[in-house]
């Protein structure tokens, strides 16, 4: 199953979901001390690996950290390939003064967006959806 790549489709059935929790961006240089079942995710930068994780598995394993975010996915299953979406969520959200942080995965989209700005950000992606709608 490849995904959709239509934009006015996968805007249709955006369908975001806010996930519970807090989480944080860090920075480490090896995984030696990081059990792999508290990572969201990670990226490997020729400076050191980025992880992603919940705000209390960061506490308990004294990672650093200074930005605390919630985690939204678009629950549609958007191709890889797909044009535009990327630029339409983060252009509705950049006009509400919110910062996005965005991680394309294989089935789905994931933003990370500052915790205030949570409730904000929701509104906004089921705006974009429905305005979406309307101009079909």
């Amino acid at each position: 199953m490849e995904g959709e790549i239509n934009l006015s489709t996968i805007l249709e059935n955006l369908n975001p979901v806010l996930n519970g929790g807090k989480y944080v961006f860090t920075k480490v240089d090896s995984l030696d001390h990081i059990p792999f079942s508290k990572i969201l995710f990670l990226f490997k930068e020729k400076e050191g690996i980025t992880l992603v994780l919940e705000k209390r598995f960061a506490e308990e394993l004294n990672l650093s950290f200074s930005y605390i975010a919630s985690w939204i996915t678009l629950e549609v299953h958007s191709s890889l390939a797909a044009v535009g979406l990327t630029a339409a969520f983060s252009q509705a959200l950049g006009n509400a003064n919110i910062s996005c942080n965005v991680v394309a995965a294989y089935l789905h989209d994931h933003i990370f967006v500052d915790e205030k700005d949570a409730l904000k950000a929701m509104n906004v992606l089921l705006k974009l959806k429905e305005d979406n709608k309307k101009s079909l």
